[in-house]
């Protein structure tokens, strides 16, 4: 993070970290519930398995943030119980949907967290090394994620394409959301 002068009502670099924490935090909760949806419905298809591998992936993302919220004493959202539902919920949705469905949800959530860790990453100060390193990581894993769902999807499709920009705008808004809550 460049060195500016702080206005008021600026946060703190500690206090941003929190922030980034928490949000993160959330949001790999959410991503794991929304694969445990989808699982739920998917078992047998040919998408189980890269949905699974997708599922240990977040979930890893998961046990590192609960980690961090301990270790940095960061209180988590307190919208954590709608993120329990409403993650689970897009994640039946999309698998009732169909596979291509749930990879196009895959798709939305992904690219939208593709930027929002890039411009963490673009935040952090020097000393966060550690920090930046993970995010940097688990970005790269959610890119991943991201061209692989590409791979099983229709884009041609307008139906999905709609879906496809519902998710993006919801999970922009989640994101919103648990940054100040």
């Amino acid at each position: 993070m460049k060195k500016n002068k702080r206005l008021p009502g600026d946060l703190t670099s500690e206090q941003l970290v929190k922030r980034m924490i928490r949000v993160d935090h959330a949001g790999e909760y959410g991503a794991a519930r929304i694969y445990d949806g989808q699982l739920r419905l998917l078992q047998g298809t040919p998408s189980e398995p890269i949905i699974q591998e997708m599922s240990r992936q977040e979930q890893r993302h998961l046990d590192y943030f609960n980690t961090l919220v301990i270790e940095r004493e960061v209180r988590p959202t307190i919208l954590s119980p709608l993120w329990h539902v409403a993650g689970y919920g897009l994640g039946v949705v999309s698998a009732v949907l169909g596979e291509k469905a749930a990879m196009t949800c895959t798709v939305a959530v992904e690219s939208v967290i593709d930027e929002h860790y890039q411009g963490q990453i673009n935040q952090l100060e020097e000393n966060e090394t550690d920090l930046r390193e993970k995010l940097s990581e688990f970005r790269n894993d959610e890119i991943d994620h991201r061209e692989t769902a590409s791979e099983q999807i229709d884009t041609s499709n307008p139906g999905l394409k709609v879906f496809e920009n519902m998710v993006r705008s919801a999970t922009r808004t989640a994101i919103w959301l648990s940054e100040r809550f």
